[in-house]
């Protein structure tokens, strides 16, 4: 399972914390990386994670869906 992490409006002391491989930008968000999970439950503890390090909502965790037609 991958995903979208886009974090804006925190300190870089915060932004350091994130255990994950990323781009710093500065603009409209402060923060991007992809982040890949073995299932939806370790997607959740990570965002539980995120929450008390960032103390708000100040990110957005984008699940991506692929699709793929045979024929």
């Amino acid at each position: 399972m991958e995903a979208i992490l886009l974090v804006w409006g925190v300190r870089d002391e915060v932004l350091k914390k994130i255990p994950v491989e990323g781009s710093w930008l500065y603009g409209e968000y402060d923060f991007i990386a992809k982040v890949e999970f073995e299932d939806e439950a370790e997607m959740e503890s990570f965002e539980r994670f995120l929450r008390s390090l960032i103390n708000g909502n100040t990110y957005k965790l984008l699940p991506v869906i692929a699709s793929a037609t045979s024929l």
